[in-house]
């Protein structure tokens, strides 16, 4: 019977095979695992709008230009500091008059969102009423919405314009070639189609506004310039707000944009449903009381 080669070789040579991983590999493996774990929590803190921030680094935010969401965060928290009435949010004052004009969407809609908060600067009422005419649709609606706060009803048809869905044209002619599926949740700027015109140039079409897509064109149509795209129902959080404010200024001409929102639909919350409801009986309260004074 032939001996059995392991019992040959020599103790050391049997422990170094049963060692594995060395003790500095293993401190790889171990670090490794853990960056992975970690890189997650620290996107995920660093652009959590809830964190929050000192004086130092809400001044430092605000002027972040490279960073949006910063300046976002800190508009979040000077809103947050406003609804406290933390007398330590008017130093930023200043600056929510200077980020209506800036050039990014997003940092105008949240800063005509937090002017509103406080209806007592005279700045923020004539900031809100320039950005009535602001070139994206959700920015004059929150100028909208928080010119309500002051008292306001001039911005009653851009009000009365969130409660539309969002038509979608083409910005020239070409053939689809990729695009979402009726039905699906959008967030505001998400891609909802791409279109392939002149020489293998690709144009990126996205929805203005947050919400559900209705209808989109299907790939491989071709689609003529200034030919509708898509429709986008508008977000139900969206909708609320706009009824909200309708409660207070709406008119009996605005019913008809309301009124859909009353139906038992799947996409519409028993909350947008009940404040349909409310808001047209509070237009129909008004419009009895006018009538009957002489």
């Amino acid at each position: 019977m032939s001996a059995n080669p392991n019992l040959a070789q020599p103790v050391e040579l049997i422990k170094a095979k049963k060692t594995g991983m060395s003790r500095a590999q293993k401190l790889l493996f171990f670090l490794t695992a853990w960056l992975i774990c970690l890189m997650p929590f620290l996107f995920w803190w660093n652009t959590w709008f809830g964190r929050k921030l000192s004086d130092q680094q809400l001044a430092e935010y605000l002027h972040d230009t490279k960073k949006p969401r910063h300046i976002q965060q800190a508009l979040v928290q000077v809103g947050e500091r406003i609804t406290r009435r933390d007398a330590t949010a008017n130093q930023w004052y200043p600056e929510l008059v200077r980020l209506a004009a800036d050039p990014i969407e997003e940092v105008r809609n949240t800063d005509a969102w937090v002017m509103g908060q406080d209806a007592s600067v005279a700045e923020f009422h004539q900031m809100l009423l320039q950005m009535l005419a602001d070139s994206s649709p959700m920015v004059r609606g929150n100028a909208a919405l928080s010119l309500v706060r002051f008292g306001y009803a001039t911005g009653r048809p851009q009000i009365v314009a969130l409660l539309q869905p969002a038509q979608i044209t083409s910005p020239q002619s070409g053939r689809i070639v990729d695009s979402d599926r009726p039905g699906t949740a959008i967030h505001q700027g998400g891609l909802i189609a791409k279109l392939e015109y002149g020489t293998n140039q690709i144009a990126e079409i996205r929805s203005p506004i947050p919400g559900r897509i209705r209808s989109v064109a299907g790939t491989g149509a071709n689609i003529s310039a200034r030919a509708e795209v898509a429709v986008v129902d508008p977000a139900n959080e969206q909708v609320w707000e706009a009824l909200r404010a309708l409660y207070l200024v709406g008119q009996p001409e605005d019913l008809a944009a309301i009124r859909p929102y009353e139906r038992d639909l799947p996409d519409i919350s028993n909350d947008v449903r009940q404040q349909a409801a409310e808001t047209e009986k509070a237009i129909q309260s008004r419009t009895t009381a006018s009538d009957g004074k002489p």
